[in-house]
């Protein structure tokens, strides 16, 4: 495995191996790795000739209130998981050479952006799809893989991918969870040994609303609201949104039918974590 920083170099040694014909596969990350970023590198592996990982923690998606100094960061720690995994280039670029003096370009997918995490945090996405562009070009990946966990970025790239021709196959694999049923995130390390018997009530809650949709219950205002009165039984949870909306465009149900997204965001203390489960109503 070689470690690349500058961006100018992984770009390109990237050309030289499309030149030769071979497909790049590519996992973007911020780091602090944990099995749900290895299975993503995995499927990208599986489908690919080469297999890029970048870590760099993207300053433009933090909120001016949000955690980016306390982000957690072992670099050493990520660079013996990804090469046991069989990465052939570990990116790790500096901020400086992502956002130099002076930068003033931002890519933004407008509407898709607007609702569920954008929002709760309205800077977020313009610093994803900021970053993820940048690195698209830098990478030139064929194939691309993300998580389901956080479903609407992943609605969000296909958009742009869609929308600037980048002609890149974004992949959204299954969310790798706990044996409680807590999605992975860098961010549990924050949790306390309180939060962490409290923070299943989030897959129980998404799992509630799964077993009502099974039973027959077709209005979402009940499907919230039970939802909520089992996460209010949680002292340390407080809930940002509940939300029920179509998988595909996002937006609000009235009805629930065809392919569904529930979704939600809690915090436990300085801590947010989000979860997400998709059901097909018929």
């Amino acid at each position: 495995m070689k470690i690349i920083r500058s961006p100018k170099l992984m770009q390109k040694i990237c050309r030289e191996i499309k030149q030769k014909g071979k497909i790049i596969g590519f996992v973007p990350t911020m780091g602090y790795l944990h099995q749900g970023h290895l299975n993503l590198m995995r499927i990208a592996k599986k489908k690919s000739d080469v297999l890029v990982v970048s870590i760099f923690v993207n300053p433009s998606q933090f909120g001016p209130k949000e955690d980016f100094q306390r982000y957690p960061r072992d670099l050493e720690r990520d660079k013996r998981l990804v090469e046991k995994i069989g990465c052939d280039f570990l990116f790790c670029p500096k901020i400086k050479d992502m956002y130099p003096f002076g930068y003033k370009t931002y890519v933004e997918v407008c509407d898709l952006t607007k609702v569920l995490e954008g929002a709760s945090r309205p800077s977020h996405f313009k610093g994803v799809t900021t970053v993820v562009a940048k690195l698209f070009n830098i990478v030139q990946p064929d194939i691309a893989v993300f998580g389901q966990k956080d479903f609407q970025q992943a609605v969000v790239l296909k958009k742009m991918v869609d929308d600037l021709n980048y002609g890149i196959k974004i992949i959204a694999a299954p969310t790798v969870r706990e044996k409680n049923g807590l999605a992975l995130s860098s961010r549990n390390l924050y949790l306390s040994s309180e939060q962490r018997e409290q923070v299943k009530v989030l897959y129980q809650a998404l799992l509630l609303a799964k077993e009502m949709i099974k039973k027959g219950e077709r209005n979402p205002s009940k499907i919230i609201s039970k939802m909520r009165e089992l996460i209010n039984k949680q002292p340390l949870a407080d809930i940002d949104y509940i939300s029920i909306t179509d998988a595909k465009i996002l937006e609000p149900l009235k009805k629930l039918k065809g392919e569904v997204l529930f979704s939600l965001a809690i915090r436990f203390g300085k801590t947010r974590l989000i979860d997400n489960i998709k059901v097909k109503v018929s």
